[in-house]
């Protein structure tokens, strides 16, 4: 059954607004739908949080080619790690981007795309698609397969996957503007609209490590305080934090002519903004490339793949070079992954094309969260080894968690509760169940607590599993097949009183 989205959903972070109680959800919803309120709204700061994700791959040490979790720049061995920047709004402000993306602007976007059924196909993030049985919406495990078919099909070809540099901070505001007014059907944005612009491309926010006053925590004692008179948010008002130590930053990204450029990564609406602003791109590819040349395009986000014939590798990237450059945007040439497809041996077999124009064999075309080799694929090593590395992690946390109880009140044997480890990390949590569950509000300084029942959506080993029968690739189960004995092994590893340790 596909499940419509709620644009006004709750959403289980403190910010600088309270969340929204059921009681006044009606009167909220009249203010969010009056285009005359919207556009006169006082947005609020932002919260700033930085997302690291470690990465261990190939970098060169001075002449030297080796997989590390550092590369030598300018001279000095600095982290791999990739840090994404998000950015996220107060609860009123968040329905307000929720409301104009999902109620007014998607509408129109899809109504544009759909006219052009090429174009449409093409487009494949943040969009709702039905599967062809119509029973649920495509995720990216089926936009993988649409690729990998499609190179399966033409057997002999060439997929350059191409990367665009600092995707949504380098949008350009004058193109956006114009872009999303188009969209609506107008030359220019409605006032509610506009005001909506001003505060996603002129933002201020708080970093969130700065809400961090107490020895580098959150001063828990006042979130307490505020809790208790139902407020789940930082400050008592909006006033407290401008009178606060704490600083209020703006957008200070600048383009080359020192204009603000940039959109926060992590509202709503920035999805929405960021396919919007693509389409004069899309647009070009599917007129030029894809019609006339016969190349095959697909776009996820910033995620960008071509198919075309071998010799059409240089005027594909010359066209694409040209094109973002015109939508003021960056495409590193450098970092364009370029794997060529052919049969060999009787069945077809991927090669890396190499920056010198050499070949080589059996590495696979990494898209979407998989790996395709041509007669195999597989989920990505490294996503992977990140399931691996939170199953440690977690068991390790319990442990210590499990140790500390032990030494406060003095006790021999401690267990780990294995149900939950076995639902997050083994074949036992592949299935979807629904869980007791408990919330507790404050009304009036009174705690309240309410019982209810929260379905869980099974684990990483639910998505692998669904992942191998939709891309008809069992290979994937067989990647898996040793993550029972990989969990028991990590458990054995610490003192927990109930766990068998071999003899």
């Amino acid at each position: 059954m596909k499940a419509q989205k709620d644009w006004f959903k709750d959403r289980g972070y403190p910010h600088f607004t309270n969340k929204t109680p059921k009681s006044i959800r009606k009167n909220i919803e009249r203010y969010i739908s009056n285009p005359k309120k919207v556009a006169h709204h006082s947005f609020s700061p932002l919260i700033f949080k930085e997302i690291k994700q470690r990465r261990y791959k190939s970098s060169d040490f001075n002449g030297l080619k080796k997989r590390s979790h550092k590369k030598i720049k300018n001279g000095k061995a600095v982290s791999n790690t990739k840090i994404r920047e998000i950015l996220y709004a107060t609860h009123l402000d968040a329905h307000i981007y929720s409301y104009y993306t999902q109620q007014i602007i998607t509408p129109k976007y899809e109504s544009y795309i759909k006219q052009n059924s090429l174009l449409s196909d093409s487009i494949t993030a943040y969009r709702q698609i039905e599967t062809d049985d119509k029973l649920k919406f495509k995720n990216n495990v089926h936009f993988a397969k649409d690729v990998f078919d499609e190179i399966k099909r033409r057997e002999n070809c060439v997929a350059l996957v191409l990367d665009i540099e600092n995707f949504f901070p380098s949008l350009n505001h004058r193109r956006l503007k114009l872009a999303w007014a188009k969209t609506l059907g107008n030359k220019s944005l409605p006032k509610d609209h506009f005001n909506l612009f001003k505060a996603i491309t002129r933002f201020s926010y708080v970093k969130l490590k700065d809400l961090k006053t107490k020895n580098n925590h959150f001063d828990e004692k006042e979130l307490a305080k505020l809790k208790k008179e139902g407020k789940h948010k930082f400050f008592n008002s909006i006033k407290d934090l401008i009178d606060s130590d704490i600083i209020i930053h703006k957008n200070q990204k600048h383009d080359e002519d020192k204009k603000l450029m940039g959109i926060p990564q992590g509202l709503p609406i920035s999805a929405l903004l960021a396919n919007i602003y693509m389409l004069a791109f899309d647009k070009s590819v599917i007129k030029e490339l894809a019609l006339k040349h016969n190349v095959f395009y697909r776009r996820y986000s910033d995620d960008i793949v071509i198919i075309c014939d071998k010799n059409q590798i240089q005027f594909v990237s010359d066209f694409v070079k040209t094109e973002m450059t015109k939508n003021k945007l960056t495409v590193s040439l450098e970092k364009t992954e370029k794997t060529l497809f052919k049969i060999n041996k009787g069945r077809l077999q991927s090669y890396k094309i190499k920056n010198d124009g050499n070949l080589k064999e059996n590495l696979p075309l990494n898209y979407l969260g998989f790996e395709f080799y041509g007669y195999q694929t597989l989920i990505k090593s490294k996503n992977l080894a990140k399931f691996y590395r939170e199953m440690k992690e977690t068991i390790k946390r319990k442990h210590k968690r499990v140790e500390t109880i032990k030494e406060k009140h003095l006790l021999d044997e401690a267990p780990i509760f294995k149900r939950k480890i076995y639902r997050l990390f083994s074949y036992k949590g592949e299935k979807s169940r629904m869980l007791p569950a408990k919330k507790t509000n404050y009304v009036n300084g009174k705690a309240r607590t309410e019982y209810f029942d929260r379905k869980f959506r099974g684990n990483y080993l639910r998505y692998a599993y669904r992942a191998s029968d939709d891309l008809e690739a069992p290979e994937i189960k067989r990647q898996l097949r040793r993550h029972w004995k990989i969990l028991q092994k990590t458990m054995k590893k610490y003192d927990f009183s109930n766990v068998k340790k071999d003899s």
